[in-house]
């Protein structure tokens, strides 16, 4: 498996930035073959907080994403599960 310790340690800190309930902050590794998906889970009554209205909260975590995972020129996806 690779490092994945940044975008991790990244997503982690803002998402529970954003969240009332911290302890229900799950992020879980599926490595493809071309891209590597983060899935997000969090509690029910914190999803519209990490989607934001019109989603731009979750593109931004998206961004800061994907420049952190550029710099290592990988793909990585990051999926919000209800």
């Amino acid at each position: 498996m690779k490092e994945y310790g940044n975008e991790i340690e990244l997503i982690e800190f803002v998402v529970k930035s954003l969240v009332d309930k911290q302890d229900e902050v799950k992020l879980n590794v599926i490595e493809g073959e071309k891209s590597t998906i983060l899935e997000l889970r969090v509690s029910q009554s914190d999803v519209g907080k990490i989607i934001g209205r019109r989603g731009r909260i979750a593109r931004a975590i998206r961004t800061l994403l994907g420049a952190c995972a550029a710099k290592t020129n990988r793909r990585v996806q990051l999926e919000i599960l209800d």
